[in-house]
């Protein structure tokens, strides 16, 4: 003997789902219509609605904005100088050209500000190789080339913050049969100069209040004076190390 159940749109006959002859009636979603899925569909319309937002209620008339201390477009230079010792099979004689490839998507760096200025260091993957006559091309792999800058900000203060947009290659240059030299001043051996520079917008900002007359005063009035512990950050870690 088959069990019989009987919905508003379906006949459940047995372990079947048969179409019923349509309600028209249009109704909410329940637990209960969602207890065999073959009748999902057919008895179910659900209407969502977006939520409304509510109105915030504020604790004062004053408002916490920044205030721009400056901004200007600046160069940063990467630089190193590498023996052609560790191009194998190259020296002077042979070397045709010097192939360099920055990775912008994997710089790493830390910018920070003293009193009027703002100070930025970092360190710039790039892939270095050489072509020997011939065509032969040794490559070293990727390099970590430092750089850093120091750009003026008159009025900049510690507790200031800063802005960079993404760093954009300006220009690329090299020198070959550079003279490496020892800490003594004797020449060691030949080398290479690379040099990447870089270019970016600094960004500084203050947070100020502003009250309900339009008047501002600093967040702190005391940002600008020199205490013990004077700003410093540790130069970013290598990315290949």
């Amino acid at each position: 003997m088959s069990s019989k159940k009987r919905f508003n749109s379906v006949v459940m006959v047995g372990n079947q789902c048969k179409k019923h002859k349509p309600n028209n009636k249009k109704h909410d979603c329940y637990k209960d219509d969602f207890k065999y899925d073959c009748c999902k569909q057919a008895s179910c319309n659900c209407n969502f609605k977006k939520p409304q937002l509510k109105a915030t209620k504020l604790d004062s008339d004053c408002f916490l904005i920044n205030s721009l201390v400056g901004t200007k477009t600046v160069q940063k230079v990467a630089e190193i100088s590498l023996p052609l010792t560790l191009f194998p099979g190259v020296d002077l004689s042979n070397l045709l050209s010097i192939n360099v490839v920055p990775n912008l998507d994997a710089v790493t760096q830390n910018a920070t500000v003293i009193k009027d200025k703002v100070v930025n260091i970092g360190l710039l993957p790039t892939n270095i190789s050489v072509t020997a006559v011939g065509g032969d091309v040794v490559d070293i792999g990727v390099v970590d080339i430092p750089f850093q800058a120091h750009t003026d900000f008159p009025g900049a203060c510690p507790e200031d913050m800063v802005q960079e947009t993404p760093l954009e290659v300006e220009g690329i240059f090299n020198q070959e049969g550079i003279s490496l030299v020892d800490t003594t001043g004797t020449e060691i051996v030949d080398g290479i100069l690379v040099k990447v520079v870089l270019r970016t917008t600094i960004t500084v900002t203050r947070q100020v209040i502003k009250d309900a007359e339009g008047n501002f005063c600093d967040l702190n009035q005391n940002r600008c004076e020199t205490t013990g512990n004077l700003p410093s950050f540790t130069f970013p870690p290598s990315g290949n190390g």
